[in-house]
């Protein structure tokens, strides 16, 4: 009987998941629904009158057996409170630290596409860095900052950030550039470095401020060259405002190519979320471990 339970237990949230995760499923279902909704409300109809029908003569029954089956759960209740956590807690985790959940071989269309391309442009040509942009952008940027408020993503101090790409890890450099190229080309986006390679000293400084990160020396991507903060760039201007939708669709873009690529995107971040950011998250994890910083 406990095999039984359990495999019901199993099917239907086997059955919820496939419904929960898969539009697809959810409108074909709706629609053989709404096909044959007489077939099925007779159907149910006459299960609810044939049940009804020997409901009187079943009652002494029914509370046998289910006494008898509700001794055998009690008997059971830490095996099936084991199996519902292994079964429900991978999906609670999966929900709850990630913005959006993506299957593997069920991505949207785009963004399967832009993966693919990603990819190649790797293994093909050495993508090249853009021109440096003039310092007057990034110092107006920087001017613009109290006058956005709560809806800007403009880091701290960035008219010194250091924007060299040489001091990026190359991997890491290659994946964004691939991911700026696909942000112009297909959805026409152009892309700027706004802080690469981030000193100690700096990463000190921004620490104690407490706005821009809370990661001190060495705690940081930056220190490593394997972290980057990017924006969108139009009429020549540094794009910061989230209120505006052009803004926040091309934040959004990038953060789906930046994950696509294999990064890790600080818009997913719980608390005090860097739309500007991304990240090799293993490979700094490894830096930081040689570093004595985790």
């Amino acid at each position: 009987m406990v095999a039984i339970c359990m495999a019901v237990f199993f099917t239907t949230v086997a059955l919820l998941a496939w419904l929960i995760f898969f539009p697809v499923a959810r409108t074909r279902i709706g629609g053989w629904c709404a096909r044959n909704h007489h077939a099925v409300v007779a159907g149910l109809s006459r299960i609810a009158t044939r049940a009804a029908s020997q409901a009187n003569g079943s009652s002494a029954m029914v509370l046998h057996a289910g006494g008898a089956l509700g001794q055998r759960l009690y008997r059971q209740r830490y095996l099936l409170l084991g199996t519902l956590l292994l079964t429900g807690l991978p999906s609670w985790l999966i929900l709850h630290f990630r913005q959006q959940v993506a299957l593997d071989g069920f991505d949207p269309p785009e963004v399967a596409a832009a993966s693919t391309q990603i990819i190649e442009l790797m293994r093909g040509e050495r993508l090249v860095p853009p021109p440096p942009l003039p310092p007057e952008v990034f110092v107006v940027a920087q001017a613009t900052r109290a006058q956005l408020g709560a809806q800007a993503v403009i880091p701290e101090k960035i008219a010194s950030a250091d924007r060299r790409w040489n001091l990026i890890d190359p991997d890491l450099q290659q994946r964004v550039l691939a991911i700026y190229r696909i942000m112009r080309e297909q959805h026409g986006y152009e892309m700027a470095l706004v802080e690469g390679y981030r000193s100690p000293e700096r990463q000190a400084e921004l620490a104690r401020e407490g706005k821009a990160t809370r990661a001190g020396p060495g705690q940081s991507c930056h220190q490593y060259g394997l972290a980057v903060d990017s924006a969108p760039l139009r009429d020549g201007k540094l794009q910061w405002d989230m209120a505006d939708p052009w803004t926040r669709r091309g934040y959004a873009l990038y953060g789906q190519l930046a994950q696509q690529a294999g990064l890790r995107w600080g818009g997913t971040w719980k608390k005090l979320k860097d739309y500007v950011h991304v990240e090799t998250e293993h490979a700094c994890r490894n830096a930081r471990r040689a570093a004595g910083r985790l």
